[in-house]
């Protein structure tokens, strides 16, 4: 679900020439007529689309997806098409007519998701393949987020379509911007096309796709629309890659690597990578007692990004970047433990969210904070009693190991409220199973101290068809120790809301003082009002982290959710509000 982009400001000229192998820029490069004078040295660049007014357009593209919107009930034999072709206006009109009646002789009814293929239409205007896509009972009225969404599972289907003709093929697909949403097209096109075959050895025979935009007569705006679609889901297919790939080849160390290396040479981005020493001076007990257990070194991966005002405070996200989780001491069961490899889903996030906004120049100020670290059973590993002491000085009684993510994001936390006075802390994790029972993998889970900002995630997540639920944040005597200030978990229910109340703990700069915790000044906080409270909060992403199964643009294994909202969150942001 995701509002058409009315966006007027260019993309960077950089992005403009570096598209990879996913989906490029370019609708298609005109060849004219000999109707028309210009030679092979005039004519149209990379960035230049073909005029409506060329008596000819030849395509340099193996196939087209175009659209069909259903008007009233489906065809017949005898009747007139009770649909019309969305791209028709910008089809020469032979290629209309051919298109129109092979689809209206095999019953086609423009239904959603309904997809006709056609072959060897032999009209020197088209390819040789179409491929259409019904898009239902929708009109440029619609609702723009149900287009936009359409509009991505549209531009999925008709791709799938073409390249599962043969696996081994490569394939340039010229794909219509459905209802004008060139954005949302792309990242249809872009998000459906990724796989992770890194280590299979018959990937080399697998064809290459690519997705171009095909829209005649098109200008700049949507160029960059599309442009912009295929950053944004590039993005989100890097955060796939990082969770899908195995623990030992994604180390804290290589994770880190993979950070300097995307965004080195970026505008107005530094990167720092802290080492064990430096969490020691910090004095992170938290993030050190996780640490510990493994043979992996820790890393913390800081990134700032300045692309507002000097004067600006920066939008903070800390992501949670456990490479690999046994649940430590407590232990998880060894099925289904292969999936921990995403348990840095949260890192995964932030990292490739910085990233499209760094390249998209983004108009605000960003703070990313990376905690990295493998939570694994060793002698050296914390024991379930054991009591640390966090950054902010408040000890923790680590009542259950495989609670890890929120001692090293508690750290994480504390060390951005501290140092970089940020107007608002953003944080995702894949934090508890909790959260796949509450929320499936429809829906991450939100919990915010403030009103105001929860507001503003949800309208991005609405905006990028990436939505998430807001939960309750009244469990803080839940988090009670006998023996510390907190306990790392607050018992059989409510897991989810018991991991924010705790985390919720941390986003106040300075240390706290002895026997004043947040939780004992529960009142005075129920009393702040929303100008006065940290603006702060917990995405919870463990139910939308992996998919079980193939399905719409987004298919089996690892989600990259919710990069694209997060990307919007940054881009909508009101500090005023």
């Amino acid at each position: 679900m995701i509002s058409a982009l009315s966006r007027k400001r260019r993309a960077p000229p950089a992005l403009r020439h570096r598209w990879g192998s996913q989906a490029t820029l370019l609708s298609f490069r005109a060849t004219l007529t000999s109707s028309s004078k210009a030679s092979a040295e005039e004519a149209p660049k990379a960035d230049a689309l073909a005029s409506p007014s060329h008596p000819t357009l030849r395509t340099a593209a193996d196939a087209i997806v175009i659209g069909a919107v259903a008007s009233r009930a489906g065809s017949t034999a005898n009747a007139p098409a009770n649909w019309k072709l969305t791209q028709a206006v910008s089809l020469p009109t032979a290629a209309t007519e051919a298109v129109m009646s092979r689809l209206q002789a095999s019953r086609f009814e423009a239904k959603f998701g309904q997809i006709r293929l056609l072959y060897d239409l032999d009209l020197k205007d088209l390819p040789s393949i179409v491929s259409v896509v019904g898009l239902g009972k929708l009109s440029e009225r619609s609702p723009t987020s149900l287009q936009a969404e359409r509009a991505r599972l549209a531009a999925s289907a008709g791709i799938k379509s073409i390249a599962s003709l043969s696996p081994t093929s490569s394939f340039k697909i010229g794909v219509e911007p459905f209802f004008g949403n060139a954005k949302a097209t792309a990242e249809g096109a872009s998000l459906s096309n990724y796989s992770f075959d890194r280590f299979k050895k018959d990937r080399s025979k697998k064809g290459l796709v690519e997705a171009q935009l095909f829209a005649p007569g098109a200008d700049a705006s949507l160029i960059d629309q599309w442009m912009e679609g295929v950053e944004i889901a590039a993005s989100q297919n890097l955060a796939r890659t990082l969770m899908e790939t195995p623990a030992n080849h994604m180390t804290p160390t290589v994770f880190s690597k993979v950070a300097v290396g995307k965004l080195q040479g970026l505008p107005n981005v530094t990167v720092k990578v802290h080492e064990k020493d430096w969490a020691e001076s910090q004095k992170m007990g938290a993030f050190l007692s996780v640490a510990r257990g493994s043979d992996e070194p820790l890393k913390f991966v800081e990134i700032v990004y300045k692309g507002g005002k000097p004067d600006e405070r920066p939008i903070a996200l800390v992501g949670k970047g456990v490479t690999f989780d046994t649940g430590g001491i407590s232990i998880k069961p060894s099925n289904g433990m292969a999936a921990m490899k995403g348990d840095m889903g949260g890192a995964a996030v932030v990292l490739s969210a910085i990233l499209a906004i760094a390249r998209l120049r983004l108009p605000h100020n960003v703070v990313v904070a990376i905690p990295l670290t493998e939570n694994m059973p060793s002698g050296h590993a914390t024991k379930p009693g054991d009591v640390v002491i966090a950054r902010n000085g408040l000890s923790i009684e680590v009542d259950n190991t495989d609670a890890e993510g929120r001692l090293i994001l508690a750290d994480a936390l504390h060390y951005v409220a501290d140092v970089h006075s940020p107007a608002c802390t953003v944080e995702l994790s894949t934090l508890t199973g909790a959260m796949d029972v509450a929320l499936g993998t429809g829906y991450a889970g939100v919990f915010s101290t403030s009103d105001a900002l929860w507001k503003q995630l949800e309208k991005a997540g609405e905006a990028s068809g990436d939505p998430s639920e807001a939960g309750s944040g009244v469990y803080k005597k839940a988090i009670r120790s006998e023996v510390a200030d907190l306990k790392n978990v607050g018992g059989r229910g409510a897991g989810s809301c018991t991991a924010a109340a705790f985390l919720a703990e941390f986003v106040k700069p300075g240390v706290q003082g002895e026997g004043k915790t947040a939780v004992d000044a529960e009142k005075e906080d129920d009393a702040d009002t929303e100008g006065e409270k940290v603006k702060f909060a917990h995405i919870d992403i463990a139910g939308v982290m992996q998919h079980a199964a193939a399905g719409g643009y987004i298919g089996k294994g690892m989600t990259g959710r919710p990069v694209r909202s997060i990307i919007e969150f940054v881009r909508s942001y009101d500090p005023s509000k």
